[in-house]
C-alpha cells in the first residue's frame, strides 16, 4: 500500500552567525550520554522508571539531541572550500513520540525529528518537517494533538535561535 503524505515546512531565515545559531539550538536542548540514556532506558523495569531516565535527558524545553551529522562537511571535503555549513540535529522526546505512537504506529518513522541549519547566501535558514503534516493522513486527532504541541515546541525554539 501506498500513502501520499503532504508535507508543511517550517523555514525561517535570520541574519545571525551560522555558529551562535547552533549553539542557541544546542543551549535549548538536553544532551544526554546516549550510552548512558540507551542503557538507563534498556534497563528500566517500569515505565516510572523508563520516564525519570527519559526526563533526566531533557531540556527545559522537554527535548534531547539524539545525533547531531555535519552534512555541511561532507560536501566540503570533496570541494575542499569552508562552505556550505549544514548541521542537521535530530531531536526530540521519546515520551511525546510514545503519546502519538499509540494512536499511531506510523508515527515512530518521524520521531524523533530532523531540524536543519544551513548557512546560504541570504542568511542562515533554520527548518523543519511538521510533525502534524506527517500524521494528519491518519486522521487520528489525539496524535494529531501532540504532533501540534510537538510542532510548537520545535518552532518556538526555531524562533529563539533565529532571534
Amino acid at each position: 500500500m501506498l500513502r501520499k503524505i503532504e508535507v508543511e515546512r517550517f523555514s525561517l531565515t535570520t541574519s545571525k552567525p551560522f555558529d551562535e545559531v547552533v549553539a542557541r539550538v544546542n543551549a535549548a536542548i538536553g544532551h544526554p550520554d546516549m550510552v548512558e540514556f540507551a542503557r538507563s532506558t534498556h534497563e528500566a523495569r517500569s515505565f516510572a522508571e523508563l520516564k525519570n531516565a527519559v526526563e533526566k535527558g531533557l531540556s527545559n524545553a522537554g527535548l534531547m539531541l539524539f545525533m547531531q551529522l555535519d552534512h555541511g562537511a561532507v560536501v566540503r571535503k570533496q570541494t575542499g572550500r569552508d562552505t556550505p555549513r549544514i548541521i542537521r540535529f535530530i531531536i526530540g522526546n521519546p515520551l511525546i513520540m510514545k503519546e502519538m505512537a499509540r494512536h499511531v504506529p506510523d508515527a515512530g518513522s518521524y520521531a524523533p525529528v530532523t531540524v536543519l541549519v544551513d548557512e546560504r547566501a541570504d542568511g542562515v535558514h533554520l527548518s523543519y518537517d511538521r510533525m502534524a503534516s506527517f500524521l494528519a493522513p491518519y486522521g487520528n486527532r489525539d496524535a494529531l494533538d501532540v504532533a501540534r504541541n510537538l510542532d510548537k515546541k520545535i518552532e518556538d525554539l526555531l524562533r529563539q535561535a533565529a532571534a
